[in-house]
């Protein structure tokens, strides 16, 4: 037998096709990588584990237990699934699905978490925070203070007190560091300490340029915020400083020195004296449905809430109207299959489109402006049309703005939807005896709303949620003469919220804003479903 022969029959009749699954299995996706994908794999999951790690610790030191278990969750889930040689789905849809929980389901449950609180202004911290910076509010140099000679030191971009005491003992500390013992630190001839290992003295010249950072420096005395801070006037010597508000963890009160007026918890997240006076900073609470409560029964914010809604509602619609309007009148009259120059026109007509919303806004905002603005002058003869800050040309304005921005993309919509529709269906109406605007409405308009009927829906949420137009335009403007918010004819429920959450009138206010944003989620989710459903009736045309 030759050698071909034994090898013909060592390996069967069968032997081709073990080798093609051995080699099908060997380079089948996800089972197998390269050395270079190995490595690369590799140094990402480092990345990962080391900002995850880092991320853990931070978590831990601000105690904030809930959100590092999940953290320590996601990353093991992480390694898991791209440790593993199987489950190439999960190595696809797990960044994905990552991102959608960072940021949609998070910012979703923190914003519901917020609306529930009394967070905003002089309400950020807990009670602890609180109470430290009460102590160190108002702080006055104590009239029997010995007398500290100081050296100003900086050490990474911060300052630092380097303190000789009457007795001869050296001490170093920063704003957020109590004075520590500096055994170490290098003296001159007096016995003042002058340096320190890994800081820097700041130089005579340094301390003028940066003397308003240097007043601003106090360094805690102790661990307690109540045995006052070292600070100094001229850059040379410190003198102890105490608060006259002192707090008393027995009773829970902080109590003035001065008048002697008692401050006590009421349980609304403040210290509050018996004639209703409240100490700031306070501390987060939960508040229950007050937010909500806050948005109805308050009289100027419910009268507000209410025109802002409806406004909200009549811009949302009208928008969707004139847009889809003009867009489908004009992609009819420019799908005319014997008009000459269609290409020149559409790249024209889609111009407005290209251009960036809050840039479109500023300009439009300085063309529409009263006194000097292009549309007066030009148009109207320099008269002086208050565009802007009349209540009722300040909402034509936004809509006409809105209609200039929007109507390209009903164009490109409306274009491509009517040029997939079969010209034979409207010939067909013509020979039955169907006037154009007959078959138009018949035939093309019903089978186009198949088609565009859900992006109308989408465009109705863009539009209740639509900031840059009207905050780029008008800022919400004029405002409301009735109330005490900073809440005007055309703002929108999105621009009010950001407006109560980041204080453009009353100061922040993140809870309130909150308990809207979720009003806003409701009512987008409800209509969207409402208009989703009503839609399917459309899928009888086919």
């Amino acid at each position: 037998m030759t050698l071909t022969d034994d090898t013909r029959t060592e390996d069967g009749p069968d032997a081709a096709p073990r080798r093609r699954g051995l080699r099908a299995r060997l380079t089948r996706p996800g089972e197998t990588d390269s050395l270079a994908g190995i490595l690369v794999k590799i140094v990402v999951l480092a990345v990962v584990d080391a900002f995850a790690l880092y991320a853990v610790f931070l978590l831990a030191a601000q105690e904030e237990w809930l959100v590092l278990a999940l953290g320590v969750v996601l990353t093991v889930a992480v390694n898991v699934i791209y440790l593993r040689r199987d489950g190439l789905p999960a190595k696809y849809l797990a960044p994905g699905v990552l991102l959608l929980l960072v940021f949609q389901v998070f910012v979703m449950v923190y914003t519901g978490f917020i609306a529930f609180t009394n967070a905003g202004d002089g309400h950020l911290g807990n009670k602890d925070d609180a109470i430290t910076a009460i102590s160190t509010k108002g702080q006055e140099r104590v009239p029997d203070s010995p007398q500290y000679q100081l050296s100003v030191l900086e050490r990474r971009g911060e300052l630092a007190f380097l303190l000789t005491a009457p007795d001869g003992d050296v001490t170093v500390g920063t704003s957020d560091q109590p004075q520590e013992p500096a055994d170490d630190a290098q003296t001159d001839g007096s016995g003042k300490a002058v340096g320190l290992d890994g800081y820097t003295p700041l130089s005579f010249e340094e301390l003028l340029q940066r003397q308003d950072e240097i007043l601003a420096v106090a360094v805690p005395v102790s661990d307690d915020p109540a045995d006052g801070s070292l600070r100094t006037a001229d850059g040379s010597s410190a003198y102890e400083y105490r608060s006259n508000l002192a707090y008393d963890a027995e009773t829970d009160t902080v109590t003035d020195s001065t008048t002697g007026t008692v401050y006590r918890d009421e349980g609304n997240g403040e210290f509050v004296s018996p004639d209703g006076d409240a100490l700031v900073p306070g501390w987060q609470i939960n508040v229950g449905i007050d937010n909500f409560r806050r948005a109805v029964e308050t009289p100027q914010l419910r009268d507000s809430l209410v025109s802002v809604i409806a406004w909200t509602f009549a811009f949302s619609t009208l928008s969707v109207l004139l847009c889809f309007g003009l867009g489908l009148f004009l992609a009819t009259v420019f799908n005319v299959p014997r008009m000459r120059g269609k290409k020149l026109y559409r790249v024209i007509l889609i111009l407005p489109y290209a251009f960036p919303a809050f840039l479109s806004g500023l300009v439009w905002s300085g063309m529409l402006n009263a006194e000097f603005g292009f549309i007066n002058q030009v148009f109207f003869g320099g008269a002086q049309i208050e565009w802007l800050t009349d209540p009722w040309l300040a909402r034509f304005s936004v809509l006409f703005v809105n209609l200039w921005l929007g109507f390209p993309y009903m164009f490109l919509v409306c274009t491509g939807a009517l040029q997939s529709i079969p010209d034979e269906m409207s010939e067909a109406a013509r020979m039955d005896g169907a006037s154009p605007w007959k078959a138009f409405r018949a035939v093309k308009l019903p089978l186009l709303l198949v088609s565009v009927a859900p992006l109308l829906i989408t465009t109705f949420a863009y539009n209740f949620n639509n900031f840059n137009v009207i905050y780029m335009l008008t800022r919400g403007g004029p405002r409301f003469d009735d109330t005490a918010n900073d809440v005007g004819a055309t703002d929108l429920l999105i621009t009010m919220v950001y407006k109560v959450a980041f204080g453009t009138g009353t100061g922040r206010d993140y809870g309130l804003a909150s308990a809207l944003a979720i009003i806003i989620f409701v009512v987008i989710g409800v209509i969207s479903a409402v208009l989703f459903r009503r839609t399917k009736a459309l899928e009888d045309i086919h």
